[in-house]
């Protein structure tokens, strides 16, 4: 039986079309090789203010109302509430709602797909043919079926944290730790020549605590072996180590990916549709907020009994990729690069000011939530209150990158 959209993937994002489409009526099926309920393997944060309803917000299993940065020997309060997902609580509503959707999975690899007039029909791993109106793909990163621009130079945010106890806690009591950039405990060749990183931690009660070592973004990637070595010697330096292990985390995933072809008949959900913030790195938020959105385009499209798969397509990626959206994301790839040419030392200062903002500045730039003047604004504000080093990369990154910034400000190109 023909479905009207078939779902490739059963990760956060994933999923939460999933349940939009469902939600908004239509006949829905999904491809997750390893089962929709296989356990996601990452830990998500997210401010509590970027989740779309009191019911998700609900599925936060751990909240901060202290939460600081460390930057340029800095401790700076943030004023904002900071949450950690409940993964399991999350996916069980997710698939909830797909149940209620009468939603189909099938337990195998998407292999091959073909388009047709008014469907598309896609290979599975048996040699079964699963036929829908339009193909989402939600599998990641590295997509079974999106296609995107050639490749430039990728950067990536590495990580590896601990669930654990410790000798000596490595937070203070009901603290969330969003970034400590202070690093005492290297070398002058290491900060001058290694990539920067920070710690990002948490205390989880009990005297259990989550601690991760993290390069927000390099080309080539920070090794995870740098990370738990720098992770060890910081918490050294504190007087402290880990005591015992819950869980490890190793994160690693590409901040800078080109937006895909928004012309092709597949559309693309998630990490496969570039959807992964380069301001932060984060991107579960913006799935969960923007499923219905694009959940409520397909349903429009579908109306039309013969619009082809690249007609229903189109009217999610345009959902997804509004021409403002496309430019605030050049506007932050532009960031992302000036990023990425700093040292250890701007690298602090840049951050020690970027936080003195207003929460509002600040807080929108990270949630993707602020108007292109207003992220304008919020640059120009923050080349004004930075140190002369900082304003100094600053333009010369403009002067670098004159093009993506003069396309993102003005719309041209």
């Amino acid at each position: 039986m023909k479905s009207d959209v078939l779902v490739v993937g059963a990760g956060p994002a994933g999923l939460a079309l999933a349940a939009a489409l469902c939600e908004a009526g239509l006949r829905v099926e999904g491809i997750a090789p390893g089962g929709p309920d296989a356990p996601w393997p990452n830990t998500y944060g997210i401010w509590e203010d970027e989740l779309p309803s009191a019911g998700l917000a609900a599925m936060l299993h751990h909240r901060w109302t202290d939460c600081v940065t460390y930057a340029a020997d800095e401790e700076l309060r943030l004023d904002r509430v900071y949450g950690l997902l409940d993964n399991a609580q999350l996916q069980t509503h997710l698939l909830a709602q797909c149940e209620r959707g009468a939603m189909r999975w099938h337990q195998q690899p998407a292999r091959a797909i073909a388009h047709h007039a008014t469907h598309a029909s896609v290979t599975v791993g048996d040699g079964t043919a699963l036929t829908a109106r339009v193909v989402v793909d939600a599998s990641g990163h590295k997509p079974v079926f999106v296609q995107r621009p050639p490749l430039g130079e990728v950067a990536f945010q590495a990580a590896y944290g601990v669930v654990g106890t410790f000798t000596q806690p490595p937070v203070r009591t009901g603290r969330l730790v969003l970034m400590d950039y202070r690093s005492d405990y290297l070398t002058e060749r290491e900060r001058q020549q290694e990539p920067p990183t920070f710690l990002y931690a948490m205390d989880l009660g009990g005297g259990r605590y989550f601690v991760e070592e993290t390069s927000l973004a390099h080309a080539p990637a920070a090794p995870f072996d740098l990370l738990k070595a720098r992770l060890q010697r910081r918490l050294a330096s504190m007087g402290g180590a880990v005591a015992g292990v819950e869980h490890e985390e190793f994160c690693l995933f590409p901040m800078n990916l080109p937006i895909p072809y928004l012309d092709q008949p597949v559309l693309g959900y998630g990490g496969a549709a570039s959807m992964v913030h380069p301001a932060s790195g984060y991107q579960v938020g913006a799935a969960l907020r923007n499923a219905p959105v694009v959940a409520h385009a397909l349903a429009q499209a579908l109306n039309k009994p013969d619009a082809s798969p690249a007609s229903i397509a189109k009217a999610g990626w345009d959902a997804l990729w509004p021409a403002e959206r496309l430019r605030k994301h050049r506007l932050y790839l532009f960031g992302l690069q000036t990023l990425l040419s700093f040292d250890e030392a701007q690298l602090q200062r840049f951050f020690a000011a970027f936080f003195r903002l207003p929460r509002r500045r600040w807080g929108g730039y990270l949630s993707n939530t602020l108007t292109l003047p207003e992220i304008l604004q919020s640059m120009t504000g923050l080349l004004f209150a930075a140190p002369m080093d900082v304003r100094r990369g600053l333009l010369g990154a403009a002067l670098r990158h004159p093009s993506l910034f003069v396309r993102a400000a003005t719309g041209l190109g």
